[in-house]
This record gives structure tokens, C-alpha cells and sequence, in this order.
């Protein structure tokens, strides 16, 4: 998202301009023409006298009006390609643009094609200089999508034009190999449902084993990941690093903490005085941490290591899943790795909640913050249709591959 931002900055530029300028001639009374992303996947319908810019990546359109009053971006995240999801993409342009005073808009249909969509008008500050913005997220089969129209003032005829820009919206995805060759049966879609928090944050497909198709772009990229955060270079550093997350992981270690704050007598303070022990008792320790470790402390004596063992297992299944993306196991291999993990989550824990609550607990102890984002994510892909979650955590888990 660092680089993507980056294309951005000549749009920003535009609400510099707008301020000088006065009325024009209505947008939606010009004649129209196509413009596209220079990959040919996308489209959109302009005033025919407005202009291209280059706004850096091939499946992105930049454009500003011939009087440079307005300018529009309509930013393209292919799934299983770009590392992002709609949370991440949203954020950015908020963040990019300081949009603020942002009302949310009804965008049933406003994209043909697109599902998912929100809508947002808002304020925008670029240098101290303030306009109107119109922010469109969704995404498709191929991509998720941004469209961001930036103007001086966004009146209701301006808007009018903004919502028929959008309703003229053309995807040409590209045909996309898929190298794998099992259906996405209930027991894959259940052993996805383990990791589909971190799918969904990543912006992939938590329905496909692995996130992505399986072909050599998607190889190339889960290579680099893996290499990056994982030191997986190949099958036996995957088998190393997955044995060490199923049989010990960074449980271990918490258990460590949590045994050496009982010796301690920790477990002898009254749970409400807890949090002032370790500030008082601990050095370059915050206040929130010390809540936090209180909390760890409790939920570790009434649990146990199960209390963040999930946090473990669900990344010992995604590795495995991304290991099979990278190359290093075969469909089969995977799955059947996968399968074993998934029978060990599922007789550890009796509903997604219980273990999706023991994974939270693990994130914030190795991330040392808090987990509302994720768990904002868990609750979100719960109330999906399509979603692993729906799926009986009592599933007979059979191999059908």
C-alpha cells in the first residue's frame, strides 16, 4: 500500500487547482468516451474532454477534467496478487486523502459487476487545502476496487455525475490458471475456516485452499512470503517450521511467563490489584501491557495452554496451505498435513467462538497489541454466507481429496 499511495499524490494535487477556479460547463452534459486501465481490464465513461494521467500501475485509471477541477482514480487490487483486502484499501485512501466528516452512502448496484460495496462522501485536506470526496470500495471475482472522485464542491449535480461514472464501470478480467484439481468440499472449506481471519486480512479468497490459485505468479509470491516471514525456503525448512508450531509454537513460551509470574506468588494478588503488581514490580512495563498480561494470567490459570494454543495451530494450517501454493508440498501433501491439524483443533476446542477466542489471546501476546481488528474480521466473515463459519464445528472431517 506504501508504493500504491505514492500514484496518488498528482489527485491530491487537484483540490490545489480546484479552489482557484470557478463554474464550468456541467460534466454529465459533455459527450462521453472510454477510458481504461493500460492492461485493458477496466474501464469507465468520462466527460470526452477530460485527460489521462498516469497514475503508476497497469490496472489503474487516473484522470482529471480539462479544467483540472476534478480528478478520479479507480485503483485495482487483483486477489491473490496484492496483499490487501477492502479494510486495508479503505484505510489507505482515508488516510492518504485525511478524509473526515465521512458519511456513508447507499451503494446497492451502484457498480455493475461489483459485490460488497460501500460508499462514503466526505471532506478532504491535502496541504491545507479542502474539498469534497466521493469514495467507492467493492470487489469482483478478479479484484477488489477502489474509485475515489476528488472535486472542490460535490453538489447533487456532481454527484449525479460520480454515480454514472460508477454505473459505467467494465471489468475484462483475464482468464486466471488454477492449477488445483480437489473441490472445495465442506472438510477444506472447515480446515480453511482455521486461518480465513488472516485470508481475509491478506484480501484472498478464504473458500480456496491456500487463499489464491495455484499457478506460478501465486508460487512466486507465497515463495517470497514465506522466505520473508518464515524463513521457508523449501520442503524441509517448511517441515521444521511447522512441526515447531504444532508441538510447541509460542504457547510454550507463554506458558514460560505465565508459570514464572505463579512462582512469583502473581497468583496470589487479587485479580483487580494485578496490573498495579507488575507495574510496580516490573520495569519498562505500560500500563495497558500490565491489564494485559493480568488478563493472560487469568485466563491461563482457569485454561490452561490451550488458552492461546489456537493461535499455533491456525498458523501451523496456513503455512501448510501456503506451502503448497509456494511449491514445497504436493495438494495432497498439504491437505493431508492440514487434515491432521484440523482433527487436533477440533478436539481442543468446541465451537469456532471458543477457538477463534484462544486465537486472539495468542495474537496479542505475540503482537504485543490489541486484537479488536482481527476480531472485527472474525465477526464480519460470520455473518457471510459463504463463510467457513457456518459450517458445524462438530463436521465429520473426512478426506475427500
Amino acid at each position: 500500500m506504501k508504493t500504491a499511495r505514492k500514484t496518488w499524490a498528482w489527485l491530491a494535487a487537484v483540490l490545489l487547482v480546484a479552489v482557484l477556479a470557478g463554474c464550468g460547463t456541467k460534466e454529465a452534459e459533455k459527450p462521453t468516451k472510454e477510458f481504461a486501465s493500460s492492461d485493458g481490464v477496466v474501464s469507465v465513461m468520462l466527460a470526452e474532454d477530460w485527460k489521462s494521467e498516469d497514475a503508476g500501475v497497469d490496472g489503474w485509471i487516473g484522470a482529471v477534467s480539462k479544467d483540472e477541477r476534478d480528478g478520479i482514480v479507480v485503483a485495482q487490487f487483483v486477489k491473490g496478487v496484492d496483499a490487501v483486502g477492502l479494510v486495508d484499501i479503505k484505510n489507505a485512501f482515508e488516510d492518504t486523502y485525511s478524509a473526515s466528516e465521512i458519511t456513508e452512502e447507499d451503494g446497492s448496484g451502484l457498480v455493475p459487476g461489483m459485490e460488497n460495496i460501500q460508499a462514503y462522501r466526505c471532506k478532504m485536506t491535502v496541504e491545507g487545502t479542502s474539498g469534497d470526496g466521493y469514495f467507492v470500495y467493492g470487489e469482483t471475482d478478479y479484484a477488489y476496487y477502489a474509485i475515489l472522485y476528488v472535486s472542490e464542491k460535490m453538489n447533487d449535480d456532481k454527484l449525479a455525475y460520480v454515480r454514472n461514472v460508477c454505473g459505467s464501470f467494465k471489468e475484462n478480467a483475464p482468464e486466471v490458471e488454477n492449477n488445483s484439481t480437489v473441490e472445495a468440499t465442506d472438510t477444506i472449506r472447515w480446515i480453511n475456516g482455521t486461518y480465513a481471519v488472516l485470508t481475509a486480512l491478506n484480501g484472498w479468497d478464504y473458500n480456496m485452499f491456500g487463499g489464491m490459485p495455484a499457478n506460478d505468479d501465486s508460487m512466486s509470491l507465497q515463495q517470497s512470503m514465506l522466505s520473508e516471514w518464515w524463513d521457508v525456503t523449501d520442503k524441509a525448512s517448511a517441515d521444521e517450521t511447522i512441526e515447531w508450531l504444532i508441538s510447541e509454537g509460542h504457547r510454550m513460551d507463554f506458558a514460560e511467563t505465565m508459570d514464572m509470574l505463579a512462582e512469583d506468588g502473581f497468583g496470589e494478588i487479587p485479580e483487580e490489584e494485578r496490573a498495579d503488581y507488575l507495574l510496580n514490580n516490573y520495569t519498562g512495563i505500560t500500563d495497558e501491557t500490565a491489564q494485559q498480561y493480568a488478563d493472560f494470567y487469568a485466563a491461563y490459570d482457569e485454561k490452561g495452554i490451550d488458552v492461546m494454543s489456537a493461535w499455533d495451530y491456525s498458523r501451523a494450517v496456513s503455512v501448510i496451505a501456503n506451502c503448497y501454493i509456494a511449491g514445497y508440498y504436493t495438494e495432497t501433501e498439504a491437505l493431508d498435513k492440514a487434515l491432521e491439524v484440523a482433527s487436533v483443533i477440533q478436539t481442543a476446542y468446541g465451537s469456532w467462538d471458543a477457538f477463534m477466542d484462544s486465537y486472539m489471546v495468542g495474537y496479542e501476546y505475540w503482537a504485543e497489541e490489541s486484537s479488536d481488528e482481527r476480531r472485527g474480521v472474525y465477526e464480519d466473515l460470520k455473518a457471510m454466507p459463504d463463510s467457513p463459519y457456518q459450517l458445524d464445528w462438530n463436521l465429520a472431517l473426512e478426506k475427500t481429496w
